[in-house]
C-alpha cells in the first residue's frame, strides 16, 4: 500500500466503528484499500442505476467516505467484499439510516436483508440509537422487498426533493 493511499484516506462518521456479525455477512469498517473496490462498483452500470447514475474518481471516493455525518462499511459473504452500506448520524442523538448495494453476484441471496438487519439491531442495541430508517426509491421492488425481508417497514410515500431524483419510500427498522 503506498504512502498517499494511506495518507489521504480519511474515514469518516463513527470514530468507534465496530464490524457487526450477521448471519451471513460480516459488515467491517471501511479501510483504505478498499477505496479502488468502491470506485470500481460504481462504475458498473447494475450498481450505478440504483445511485443516482453517480460515478466516482478516486478523489472524489475519498472526499465522499470522510463525510463526518456518514460511516462507510464494506459487506463480506464468505471472507469476500459483496457490498458496500453506510450509515447516516442524522442529529447525532441516535435517529439515522442506512443506504447499502450488492454487487450483482450477490444478489438475490438474502445478504442485502441479513446485512442491513444485524446492523440496524447493532445501532438500536449497542449505539442506543432509537431509529433506523431507509429511503429506497419507490421503483425499486428490489430494494423495498430486501428492506421488508431486513425488518423495516413503510411509514411514508415521498414526491422527489433535492436528495431524490424520484419518488421514495420512508421505512423503519421494526425488529
Amino acid at each position: 500500500m503506498s504512502d498517499a493511499l494511506t495518507t489521504d484516506f480519511r474515514r469518516g462518521g463513527m470514530k468507534d466503528a465496530v464490524p457487526v456479525q450477521g448471519r451471513l455477512t460480516y459488515v467491517r469498517p471501511l479501510v483504505a484499500s478498499d477505496i479502488d473496490l468502491l470506485v470500481e462498483w460504481h462504475a458498473d452500470g447494475e450498481v450505478a442505476r440504483y445511485w443516482d447514475w453517480k460515478l466516482f474518481t478516486r478523489d472524489s471516493m475519498l472526499e465522499r467516505i470522510a463525510r463526518p455525518q456518514v460511516t462507510p462499511y464494506i459487506v463480506e459473504a464468505d471472507g469476500t467484499p459483496v457490498g458496500y452500506l453506510q450509515v447516516h448520524d442524522l442529529d447525532g442523538e441516535g435517529d439515522g439510516g442506512l443506504d447499502m448495494f450488492l454487487v450483482p453476484a450477490a444478489r438475490g441471496r438474502g445478504l442485502g436483508p441479513d446485512a442491513a438487519r444485524a446492523t440496524a439491531r447493532h445501532l438500536l442495541g449497542e449505539c442506543r440509537w432509537t431509529r433506523v430508517t431507509v429511503d429506497p426509491y419507490a421503483w425499486n421492488e428490489r430494494a423495498l422487498r430486501g428492506w421488508r425481508n431486513a425488518g423495516f417497514e413503510q411509514v411514508s410515500e415521498h414526491p422527489a426533493d433535492e436528495e431524490h431524483l424520484r419518488p421514495w419510500v420512508l421505512m423503519e427498522f421494526r425488529d
